[in-house]
């Protein structure tokens, strides 16, 4: 039976064992988590595990990246199944702090993103998000202080925000993105994706096979402009309410006019029922 990994849950202890893991000069990778795990989040700490010789995961549902109508209340929490999913991943060390840790009554701090986080994407459905998601993930690197930090490339554009914010604030940790985990159909592993109803879940992989379609397309020469025109009705004959369907330059999320203007990445959020998917390709 694999070992529980070693959980800290207050900044002593966390400082404790990682301190302990540097004693036996240890690199460490950092898997940031709100926990709900699934194979997408485990393929990340294997991704680790080749990365650094001791793995740390946070589990921490980060009430500052949900806005007042958003299902923090509700978002999935399997504390029971995670640890048993860490165990079997051979983790070495989570963090799981309470709210009151991580933001005490007191705090008055937060970390104002610009450059990818303001591209018209993500930002102009959920203007808060990005500035949670900055302070959470700057304050876990200062307590963990990983050499390595690896996060899904589902999140394309919270990958590109974690990863400009540690390199203008000098943070020491190399951001490492890994490719989106998918089920057997296509659809992107997230931790929503327990929310949907059967018939929701039969369609959900309609926008990765749209996506893909229009990655075909465009290489084989067709016009950008009604590839995604064509992309974006299908999307919504399908049933889902579309917040963005969008090709843009892969590094710098700034829109493009053709897929010469390379490298691309098309990009999609949308809604089925009352979940939220997202998703994203290169071209």
């Amino acid at each position: 039976m694999p070992r529980a990994p070693a959980i800290a849950r207050t900044l002593p202890s966390l400082r404790r064992a990682l301190e302990g893991l540097r004693a036996r000069r240890a690199t460490i990778a950092l898997v940031p988590t709100m926990g709900a795990l699934h194979d997408g989040h485990l393929a990340l700490m294997r991704q680790a595990k080749r990365r650094a010789s001791k793995v740390v995961v946070s589990i921490f549902v980060n009430p500052t990246q949900f806005a007042p109508h958003e299902d923090f209340g509700s978002y999935p929490r399997t504390w029971k199944a995670d640890m048993a999913k860490l165990a079997e991943a051979r983790v070495d060390l989570v963090w799981n702090p309470d709210v009151g840790t991580m933001y005490p009554p007191d705090f008055a701090t937060r970390i104002l993103t610009e450059g990818p986080a303001t591209a018209g994407l993500e930002d102009r459905f959920r203007p808060h998000f990005f500035g949670g998601v900055a302070t959470v993930v700057g304050k876990l690197f200062a307590q963990c202080r990983p050499d390595v930090a690896l996060f899904g490339q589902k999140d394309y554009q919270q990958l590109k925000v974690v990863t400009r914010m540690a390199a203008d604030l000098d943070l020491g940790v190399k951001v490492i993105g890994i490719p989106i985990v998918r089920e057997r159909d296509g659809l992107a592993m997230s931790s929503r994706n327990v929310y949907l109803s059967a018939e929701q879940r039969a369609v959900a992989p309609t926008l990765h096979r749209v996506m893909k379609d229009a990655v075909k397309r465009l290489r084989n020469g067709s016009d950008l402009e009604a590839v995604m025109a064509d992309g974006t009705r299908t999307i919504g004959n399908a049933g889902f309410t579309l917040d963005y369907f969008e090709a843009r330059h892969a590094e710098t999320l700034a829109p493009v006019r053709s897929i010469k203007d390379e490298p691309v990445r098309l990009l999609v959020a949308a809604k089925i029922g009352t979940t939220r998917l997202i998703d994203n390709i290169g071209v």
